[in-house]
């Protein structure tokens, strides 16, 4: 039996789940289904959900072309699934990166030790895929209890290295070709939010009206923050799957041009069929789906269709890359830039604290200047 990932769209709800069928009969792969309910059960995206579900088929499929049983795997079995994960190319002809292969394990291991919880598998099987190891470097507050035994952490066995790289930004002038090489007001609305405001692809696509504060004073909308800013709220409504990671709520400050680029959005989606009755910020304009929210597929290919007429690459995620960058490197602290990312722990912000090449090389040439004014 080989099983393939497919999307089931509730025809009462339109909540969507990704299964794992067979490709013959269609029949669903029935311990993949409850995990799959579970993670939308736990609040877990439904990007979450659409990554998960075809690694675990590439795991289920590897199990049953070898012959080995799924169910009692054994540790040296899931070393040679890593290794081939690691061995086989991607689509793009490309060996798979450390980050590619560890997200294949995690969905794995988060996979058996969920049938070991719901007594698909024998607990040996889950337990084989972690160990205990000291935790090094505790954040900053952390409680070690009574002995220091806390310390102490569950971390999975099978893990492949991993190269630390900076992440994809776009520079100053890049940034003013993508939006201006936007065609519609949504479009430059979009792109100013994400670089100026940091948010994710999800939480841009989940504002609503109601959340957009764009006036000095918003006390007559309940709301005490002075100043033009929005609401990223999390909601698991969303009819176009859109999620604010983490489900915390944040105050974003916006600046004079956001405001200005919402209201030619606005009168630009005026003239859209529909918008009246759609209280989301960012709609289709065009097309059967006009009026409606976006979707992150659509989003993705705008953006990249963009990218591409300034000639280099442009991705939703690049946006808020570059605007942790840059408030880091204009001196905005540590602290603040987390906040203003929603992000829960520092060591996720920490990742925008690197130094680039121009950075490195600034240093050995001040050195070496100096070095050649004393020597004189």
């Amino acid at each position: 039996m080989t099983l393939c990932t497919e999307k089931a769209v509730s025809p009462t709800t339109g909540e969507t789940t990704w299964l794992l069928v067979d490709e013959e009969t269609y029949a669903p792969h029935l311990e993949a289904r409850e995990f799959s309910l579970y993670l939308r059960g736990a609040g877990r995206s439904p990007q979450t959900q659409r990554a998960y579900i075809p690694r675990i088929g590439r795991f289920l499929n590897w199990c049953a072309e070898r012959g080995t049983g799924w169910r009692t795997v054994r540790l040296g079995d899931m070393s040679l699934f890593k290794f081939h994960v690691e061995r086989t190319p991607t689509q793009y002809g490309r060996l798979p990166s450390g980050k590619t292969v560890n997200a294949t394990l995690t969905a794995v291991c988060e996979f058996l030790r969920f049938c070991a919880v719901q007594g698909h598998v024998d607990h040996e099987v889950a337990a084989r895929l972690s160990e205990p190891r000291f935790l090094a470097h505790a954040p900053a507050g952390f409680d070690p209890g009574e002995g220091g035994q806390h310390l102490m952490v569950k971390a999975r066995v099978l893990k492949a290295p991993e190269i630390e790289r900076a992440p994809q930004t776009l520079t100053g002038v890049q940034t003013e070709q993508v939006i201006d090489s936007a065609r519609t007001a949504r479009d430059r609305l979009l792109l100013t939010v994400l670089v100026e405001g940091g948010l994710r692809i999800g939480e841009a696509l989940g504002l609503r009206r109601e959340d957009m504060h764009l006036l000095p004073d918003s006390t007559h909308l309940g709301c005490r923050t002075a100043g033009a800013h929005l609401h990223v709220r999390p909601r698991r409504d969303n009819v176009n799957g859109a999620r604010a990671k983490a489900g915390r709520p944040r105050m974003v400050p916006l600046t004079p041009e956001v405001v200005h680029r919402y209201r030619d959005h606005l009168a630009e989606r005026e003239q859209v069929v529909g918008s009246a009755d759609c209280d989301y910020v960012f709609l289709n304009l065009v097309g059967v789906y006009a009026g409606r929210p976006l979707s992150y597929s659509n989003t993705k290919q705008v953006i990249e269709r963009i990218g591409k007429r300034c000639g280099f690459t442009a991705r939703p995620h690049m946006m808020r890359h570059t605007a942790a960058t840059r408030w880091i490197r204009n001196g905005v602290a540590p602290d603040v830039v987390q906040a203003l990312l929603g992000h829960a722990s520092s060591a996720s912000t920490a990742v925008y604290v690197h130094a680039q090449d121009e950075d490195l090389r600034a240093a050995v040439e001040a050195v070496e200047s100096l070095a050649s004014e004393l020597l004189r």
